[in-house]
């Protein structure tokens, strides 16, 4: 568990640290970012979040899927390989979509948060679920049902900051805001 969450803590670290390489490796003549460019509806951040809601829980609702076939299938190792590259191909989009956004910074956190309340509100059921957590027959041990909802949770939130970050906030082009320049007397002595 405490495995889990140092995993977690160092996927985010490592993308705050790298998230300027990981953008710019998103070539600006790449399909998906031309054809998203050229699409007015995109132009709107409110759609834009919409559609970054629907991308998320698109992919999320995949990766659950094929690891609910996986689990008829007796091959090791494959149900991690398959959240890895989910986990991949989410970045991916994530960037891509910072690489398409043409209007201001503040409209891009407004879609940014929109498209990553997908995990927040998957996030509010696990903490619901956890909440509430009651055996089903008495003596029952509820130990690995807690521990479950508590590692989607942990998973969930990090979605959540990563998807945010990713897209929403600046990243060195654009400010959300401009701080005021003030000058205070005796200060400048």
């Amino acid at each position: 568990m405490v495995f889990m969450l140092l995993i977690n803590l160092l996927t985010v670290l490592l993308l705050m640290f790298f998230k300027r390489r990981v953008i710019d490796g998103i070539d600006g003549n790449n399909k998906i970012v031309c054809k998203l460019k050229s699409l007015n509806w995109f132009h709107n951040h409110w759609l834009a979040g919409l559609f970054l809601f629907a991308l998320n829980a698109g992919l999320f609702f995949t990766v659950v899927l094929i690891l609910y076939v996986l689990m008829f299938v007796d091959i090791p190792y494959v149900h991690i390989l398959v959240m890895l590259a989910g986990t991949i191909l989410s970045i991916y989009f994530w960037a891509v979509i910072n690489k398409t956004w043409q209007g201001s910074a503040i409209n891009c956190f407004k879609m940014a948060l929109l498209g990553s309340s997908f995990y927040a509100i998957l996030g509010g059921i696990f903490i619901y679920l956890l909440v509430t957590l009651g055996p089903d027959k008495p003596g029952e041990d509820l130990f690995m049902k807690a521990l479950g909802l508590f590692i989607g949770l942990c998973v969930t939130a990090t979605a959540f900051l990563i998807c945010l970050y990713m897209i929403g906030i600046p990243n060195g082009r654009k400010q959300l805001y401009k701080v005021p320049y003030f000058k205070i007397k005796g200060w400048d002595k």
